[in-house]
C-alpha cells in the first residue's frame, strides 16, 4: 500500500513539474489501464452469459439414488464450447418460499460437475442433500442450484 501512495504522489509531482512529457505518458497508460479493463469486464460478461445456457435440475428422487445421495441432477450444456469444470451450492426452499433452508455450514458437501462435458450434452448424477434447518424433510422442498461458478474451453 505504501508503494502504491508513494508511486501516485511521484506521478502527481511528475505531472506538475513536466506536465509536456508526464501527460502524453499518463494519457498512453490511462489507455491501456482502459483497454484492461474493458477486457475484463467482457470475460466476466461472457462467462456470466455461458453459465446461464447451462440448464441444471435438481429433483427429490430416492427411487432413482442411492439413499446416502437422494438428489437426481441433470445437467445439460446448451453452449457451443464445452465445459470444463463447474462448481455449485444447492439450496432448499419450501414451494412458494424464499428462504434458503440448507444450513451451508463449512462441512456441507461440496458440489462438482463433471471434469468435461462436450457441447450440447447432458450429465447425470446423484448428489447429497444438504444440511436442513432443524424441522424440515427433504421429500417436502425444491432444491436448486445457485452461485455457480465454471469455466469453459476457449
Amino acid at each position: 500500500m505504501f508503494f502504491g501512495v508513494l508511486l501516485i504522489i511521484t506521478w502527481l509531482i511528475l505531472l506538475l513539474r513536466y506536465p509536456a512529457k508526464a501527460l502524453p505518458v499518463s494519457l498512453a497508460a490511462l489507455a491501456g489501464l482502459g483497454c484492461v479493463a474493458v477486457w475484463v469486464v467482457w470475460l466476466d460478461n461472457r462467462e456470466a452469459s455461458q453459465l446461464a445456457r447451462l440448464e441444471l435440475r435438481i429433483t427429490y428422487a430416492p427411487q432413482d439414488c442411492p439413499a446416502d445421495r437422494p438428489l437426481k441432477l441433470t445437467l445439460n450444456n446448451g453452449n457451443d464450447v464445452p465445459l470444463t469444470e463447474l462448481r455449485w451450492r444447492v439450496a432448499a426452499y419450501a414451494p412458494g418460499d424464499t428462504v434458503n433452508l440448507a444450513d451451508n455450514v463449512y462441512v456441507a458437501p461440496r458440489y462438482r460437475g463433471p471434469g468435461e462435458l462436450q457441447a450440447g450434452a447432458t450429465w447425470d448424477d446423484c448428489l447429497p442433500t444438504p444440511p436442513l434447518r432443524p424441522g424440515y424433510r427433504a421429500q417436502t422442498l425444491e432444491f436448486r442450484a445457485e452461485h455457480l461458478q465454471g469455466s469453459f474451453a476457449d
